[in-house]
């Protein structure tokens, strides 16, 4: 400001020198004063140009170029160049800044909506308009209108957001969705969404994983005691024949109850992602060979049984596991394949140059829509008959886990009554010639 001062100061100066004075040599005293007025019209003229350039440069795009200016012109355009330089800068910033919080909140795995008093949307992220259908053009919208689930709708109208408000079927009948509301600033409220359905399942899996366990444990072990506590009571009171078919059952319940505790270990070892056992070259004609025999024993001849071995010579794994998996199949097939029937055993490359096990029975067979759950934990079509044939439930959890822990899959066809088909297959580079 005072350089300003100091140029117009100089201007004024200037034209007393250049005007007045040459006014007073030439015309004497009495011309000097209109020589000045003169001399002061043409600055102000000159100011009020610079001064047009201005207010033109201001109502101009943002980016056209400064004016280029003189004396204490210059000083002002230089100052108000640099004023909008910096701020400028400064807007850029908080633009990028504001792109930055706008891309994080795009990436967070939980659905975002800011809403104002009204309950009108102001943005949502994209998780959000997963979460509840909706897109970038309902902003404006009102919230209830988009979300009109009853029990969000009472959450919002209660105003008590201490607690999160866990809502089923807010996309679909399978989703679960854990809600909170968060006010912050003036008058402005967060809703944030965060998909629990997978959580919901595994804790309702670990549950009824629970309640089967117990069930299973419950029915053998009743027998057990039963029978232990009527032979103990009377022990003299029963024939030898007697004896021996009360021992047998509690010697057949406390097998079922072992192998279903081998079974429970197994499988928790493979879902824990445990280390996995040092791999080898597992060489399959004796490994199937084994099984087999197996099979033929558990049949007990009531069965027509069939092996045949046209695949790899050797996979890459580990043999334990894979005795587990693969016998588990057999032996299913025995179970579940009435007296008379035929069981196939398959070792065979196929296509793609993968190679699978396919064990073949014309069984029960099972319905089309058991066969996506036949995998899980204690899942089966019919319990009594499971029971009855001494399964324990887990044996194609059991097959599955090996199958992934080798990179393989299980591909189950099976129509009912016609019998099943179940393929254990393993990609090409498990396979050694």
């Amino acid at each position: 400001m005072r350089l300003a001062w100091s140029t117009f100061a100089w201007q004024l100066i200037a034209v007393f020198f250049f005007v007045c004075v040459p006014a007073w040599t030439l015309g004497g005293r009495d011309a000097v004063p209109s020589a000045a007025a003169l001399g002061l019209l043409a600055l102000l003229a000159w100011h009020l140009f610079q001064l047009g350039r201005l207010i033109r440069w201001l109502g101009g795009p943002l980016d056209a170029p400064l004016p280029v200016g003189g004396g204490v012109w210059e000083i002002a355009f230089s100052g108000l160049h640099r004023r909008a330089r910096i701020r400028s800068g400064q807007q850029q910033a908080l633009a990028d800044a504001l792109e930055r919080f706008t891309r994080a909140a795009q990436a967070l795995p939980d659905g975002i909506i800011v809403y104002n008093r009204h309950c009108r949307i102001d943005w949502l992220n994209a998780r959000a308009e997963a979460h509840f259908s909706l897109s970038g053009g309902d902003r404006g919208q009102a919230l209830t209108n988009l979300i009109r689930h009853p029990d969000f709708v009472t959450y919002l109208q209660h105003g008590d957001y201490h607690e999160p408000l866990l809502l089923r079927g807010g996309r679909g009948d399978a989703q679960t969705l854990l809600l909170q509301i968060i006010p912050y600033g003036d008058d402005q409220t967060l809703l944030l969404s965060r998909d629990v359905t997978q959580i919901e399942r595994l804790e309702r899996m670990r549950s009824d994983f629970i309640a089967n366990v117990s069930h299973e444990l419950k029915t053998p072990l009743t027998v057990v005691s039963g029978f232990a506590e009527m032979l103990a009571d009377d022990p003299a009171g029963y024939s030898a024949d007697e004896l021996r078919r009360y021992l047998k059952l509690i010697n057949e319940q406390s097998v079922r109850m072992r192998c279903l505790i081998d079974d429970l270990l197994t499988l928790s070892a493979l879902e824990t992602g445990s280390e996995a056992p040092v791999e080898e070259r597992v060489e399959m004609r004796p490994l199937l060979e084994a099984i087999y025999a197996e099979t033929q024993a558990l049949s007990g001849g009531r069965h027509r049984l069939s092996l045949t071995f046209d695949g790899p010579v050797a996979v890459r794994g580990c043999a334990g596991e894979l005795r587990s998996a693969l016998g588990n199949l057999a032996s299913n097939a025995v179970r579940y394949t009435p007296e008379g029937g035929s069981i196939d055993l398959l070792w065979h490359g196929i296509d793609s140059g993968a190679a699978e096990f396919l064990v073949s029975d014309t069984g029960i067979g099972v319905a089309p829509q058991h066969i996506p759950r036949l995998t899980e934990r204690f899942y089966r079509v019919d319990r009594s008959r499971s029971r009855e044939t001494g399964g324990t439930g887990l044996g194609l959890a059991i097959v599955k886990h090996v199958l992934t822990r080798h990179q393989g899959t299980l591909e189950i066809d099976s129509e009912l009554g016609r019998g099943s088909r179940f393929a254990a297959r393993f990609p090409v580079h498990r396979l050694v010639s």
